[in-house]
């Protein structure tokens, strides 16, 4: 069954506070909640600032927001062009199964075709096996043969302050 009344916009300053609460809806189902240190404040910077970091996508249902899409450009050398990262998704609980979730990345599918990327790509946590179901069934595929790498805190400042 789909959400009749659903409506998939751009995300605007006006929406800082709706989106920091998707946020930490979805901190809070990936079991995350503490590592969120994003205020309102950081999300209109980041988000609707001089120089945009990424771009957000707001689902609604009769005005009620149900979920969030976060996306940025990554870029490929093998291929010579940009493609569409989605950093997050979420739909909240009582939405999901619905269609949100395959509207917000139409949605995003639409940009990424639109902007001439040739690829979306995500990361998605290992024990999401729902989340992993649903890539699946519209076609995504995961990439075994990479590992993700983060280097941040400590590790990222030393590292920085090693070129000097």
């Amino acid at each position: 069954m789909t959400i009749p009344d659903l409506r998939i916009d751009a995300g605007t300053e006006a929406d800082v506070p709706v989106i920091l609460a998707l946020i930490k809806a979805l901190a809070e189902y990936e079991r995350m909640s503490s590592a969120v240190v994003a205020d309102e404040a950081r999300i209109r910077a980041s988000l609707f600032g001089p120089r945009p970091g990424a771009g957000v996508v707001i689902a609604r249902a009769g005005g009620t927001p149900v979920g969030f899409a976060v996306w940025f450009y990554n870029y490929s050398t093998f291929l010579g062009k940009a493609g569409l990262y989605l950093e997050d998704l979420f739909v909240v609980p009582e939405s999901r199964g619905h269609g949100v979730g395959r509207a917000l990345l139409a949605y995003l599918a639409g940009i990424a075709v639109t902007r001439k990327c040739d690829r979306m790509e995500w990361s998605v946590l290992d024990w999401n096996e729902s989340a992993i179901a649903f890539y699946t069934r519209l076609g995504a595929r995961p990439l075994d043969e990479w590992t993700i790498f983060r280097l941040s805190g400590d590790a990222l400042t030393s590292l920085a302050e090693s070129r000097k």
